[in-house]
């Protein structure tokens, strides 16, 4: 370490900076982590109203088909056995997510899967012919009118804040048709939330580890750079490097929560609202991630937009043109490799699930550390 205080500064206490501060503790490193928020854990950060652990930043639901990731999140907390099992309400009549028998049955009144099958084969059928050249054309392909009109249009549209036939095709690559009554959003092995909510793991990652919060690492960069070997950025790789390309694309979202003085207000944790015409895209039930049987309940509703300075990046918007610009602050973060390390979904501007980020920290780990 020699000259620095520290051998790493982490900058971001989400959750692929709180796994690398772990491990690299657990290697015999002195670590710093820093954020510029009030709280620890990014954006699984959970904030208690009435007793309920309230997803501050959108639904976070753990899942999994990697055994060591699984395993490696259950060393700090339990699961509990939640399920996603998502309705759309499409003006006013609720179907099952994603595209099963019950959402089949609840769109024609189909009761086998064969009377499904011919019932999609026979709407797909009018678009056979067309090569898709955008999401609209795409969805049309692979799963005709009725499916697309009810449970796709809006809400994709909302999702992206423009037309299907301005979204790309690649975004619906296939559409995952369940010819069973089966409404585990997820195939994945693993699925659960921790009991106690998630800040209940940043806790366990970062127990006995030096942490800062609200300190924004570029006003003192230059003095924070100077306390430690190497730097991990968790942030932003384009305002890393002030954005000298152009700045890369995000999709947002802001969130209404509200306390409402009932016990139970739609019955299930995630409901997607598929009209164009409601603003929001679902309406979140904090309670139902954990079985909660609290007198009151808290619901978030939630409002894409485009991304500004204001708010938060959520989705990256993985078009060619982003694409092509991330390859030129990836060279230049392979310029100054001596001291910085980029890491996390927005240094790497993918869209991670929750396993991908832990298992991306995990290589980081075994790169560097082993």
């Amino acid at each position: 370490m020699g000259k620095y205080q520290y051998d790493y500064l982490i900058v971001g206490a989400g959750l692929f900076g709180s796994v690398f501060a772990y491990e690299a503790k657990q290697s015999g490193k002195k670590v710093l982590v820093i954020d510029k928020r009030d709280h620890l854990g990014g954006n699984i950060y959970c904030e208690n109203i009435e007793g309920i652990n309230v997803h501050k930043y959108g639904a976070h639901i753990f899942h999994t088909s990697n055994k060591e990731v699984w395993e490696y999140v259950n060393q700090f907390v339990e699961f509990n056995r939640f399920t996603n099992s998502p309705v759309a309400n499409y003006k006013g009549k609720l179907y099952n997510l994603p595209f099963n028998m019950n959402t089949f049955y609840q769109l024609w009144g189909v009761k086998t899967p064969a009377e499904a099958k011919a019932k999609i084969e026979g709407q797909r059928k009018e678009f056979a012919n067309i090569t898709p050249s955008n999401l609209e054309e795409q969805a049309l392909f692979l799963g005709g009118k009725d499916i697309y009109e009810a449970l796709i249009k809006g809400y994709t549209e909302k999702q992206w804040g423009r037309p299907a036939v301005e979204i790309p095709a690649f975004i619906i690559q296939r559409l995952p048709f369940r010819y069973t009554f089966d409404n585990n959003y997820f195939n994945d092995i693993y699925q659960g939330i921790p009991i106690g909510g998630y800040n209940k793991l940043i806790d366990c990652l970062l127990n006995n580890i030096e942490v800062r919060s609200n300190i924004n690492y570029f006003e003192n960069k230059e003095e924070l750079d100077g306390l430690a070997e190497k730097i991990l950025y968790t942030g932003k790789i384009d305002e890393f490097f002030d954005c000298k390309f152009g700045k890369l694309e995000y999709r947002s979202l802001h969130f209404e929560t509200e306390v409402l003085d009932m016990d139970n207000f739609q019955g299930n944790a995630v409901v997607n609202y598929t009209e164009k015409d409601i603003a929001y895209t679902r309406i979140i039930e904090h309670k139902h991630f954990e079985f909660g049987t609290q007198e009151k309940t808290v619901v978030t509703r939630e409002y894409p937009h485009e991304f500004s300075k204001d708010n938060e990046p959520y989705y990256p918007m993985n078009d060619n043109t982003n694409e092509s610009l991330l390859l030129k602050y990836q060279e230049l973060a392979s310029e100054v490799a001596h001291k910085y390390i980029f890491g996390g979904r927005l240094s790497d501007y993918k869209y991670y699930d929750m396993d991908d980020t832990i298992e991306a920290a995990l290589k980081l780990v075994k790169d560097i550390l082993k």
